[in-house]
C-alpha cells in the first residue's frame, strides 16, 4: 500500500463492489495468471496481519473522532493531489478531453475549493478520472504479467509494480524535504484511505485472497480497456 499503499487502499472499495456485481467469472484465468500463488499468499497474510493489528484500528479511531465534514475534506485534498497523476497519464494516453477535465478540476478545486478541501469541480460536472502509469503501459500494449502481492503495498502485477516508480514522482512526497512533515502527510493519507474502506470491506466473502486477487485483475483489465472488456474475460 505505499506503506500500506494509499493508492491501492483508495481503490479496494470499488474492487469489492465490482467483484460482487460481476460475479467474478475469473477463477480459471486468474489461476493461470497467478503462478506465484504460494509466495503471494505468504505476503498477503503478512499484509493482512499488519492491517488487522495496526492500520485498521488506527482507521477506526480516526473515523470515530473525526467529524464527517472534516473526513470528507481531507479525502478531497488527497484526491485533488491525485488529479496531477490523472492529468499526466491521460496526456500520455492521448486522452485529451479527459486531460482537460483533470486540468479544470485541479484549477477549480485548488483555488475555489481551498486546495481541494471542497470538490467544487464535481458540482460543475467535472467528474474525477482514475489513471496511473500501469494503465498507460497497458494502453500502449504492454501485458500485465503475473499477479504479484507486494509487501505492505498490496495487490499488483509485474507491470503495475514497476509503474509505481514513475507514478511516485507525481505525488508530493519525493519533493518534500522536511521529513517530519512528509511522514505526517503520508500517514494521514494512508489512514484516511483505509478509513474509507471500513464499510466496503464487509462485502468481502469466501477466500479473502482469491476474492481480492480476482477483483484486482478484473478491475485493472476494465480500467486499462476503458470499460471495453471482452465478454469471456
Amino acid at each position: 500500500m505505499r506503506v500500506i499503499g494509499a493508492s491501492w487502499l483508495s481503490r479496494l472499495g470499488r474492487l469489492v463492489i465490482c467483484a460482487n456485481v460481476a460475479l467474478l467469472p475469473l477463477a480459471a484465468q486468474a489461476a493461470e495468471e497467478d503462478p506465484w500463488e504460494g509466495f503471494n499468499r505468504a505476503i498477503f497474510s503478512f499484509n493482512d496481519t499488519v492491517d488487522t493489528y495496526g492500520l485498521k484500528p488506527l482507521a477506526q479511531g480516526y473515523q470515530a473522532v473525526t467529524p464527517q465534514f472534516l473526513e470528507d475534506g481531507v479525502h478531497n485534498v488527497f484526491a485533488n493531489i491525485g488529479d496531477v497523476g490523472n492529468l499526466a497519464n491521460n496526456l500520455l494516453q492521448g486522452k485529451f478531453h479527459n486531460a482537460g477535465v483533470d486540468s479544470g478540476r485541479l484549477i477549480f478545486n485548488t483555488t475555489f475549493g481551498v486546495l481541494g478541501f471542497f470538490d467544487v469541480a464535481k458540482q460543475m460536472g467535472l467528474s474525477r478520472n482514475d489513471e496511473d502509469f500501469g494503465q498507460t503501459l497497458g494502453a500502449w500494449g504492454l501485458g500485465s504479467g503475473p499477479y504479484l502481492v507486494l509487501p505492505l503495498m498490496g495487490p499488483s502485477t509485474v507491470r503495475d509494480a514497476g509503474a509505481r516508480i514513475p507514478d511516485s514522482y507525481l505525488t508530493p512526497y519525493p519533493h518534500m524535504e522536511h521529513v517530519p512533515t512528509r511522514n505526517v502527510v503520508r500517514g494521514v493519507n494512508i489512514v484516511d484511505a483505509r478509513a474509507n474502506l471500513l464499510s466496503a470491506e464487509r462485502m468481502v466473502s469466501g477466500d479473502k485472497y482469491i476474492f481480492i486477487r480476482n477483483a484486482y485483475l478484473q478491475n485493472r483489465e476494465f480500467r486499462v480497456q476503458d470499460g471495453q472488456v471482452e465478454d469471456d474475460f
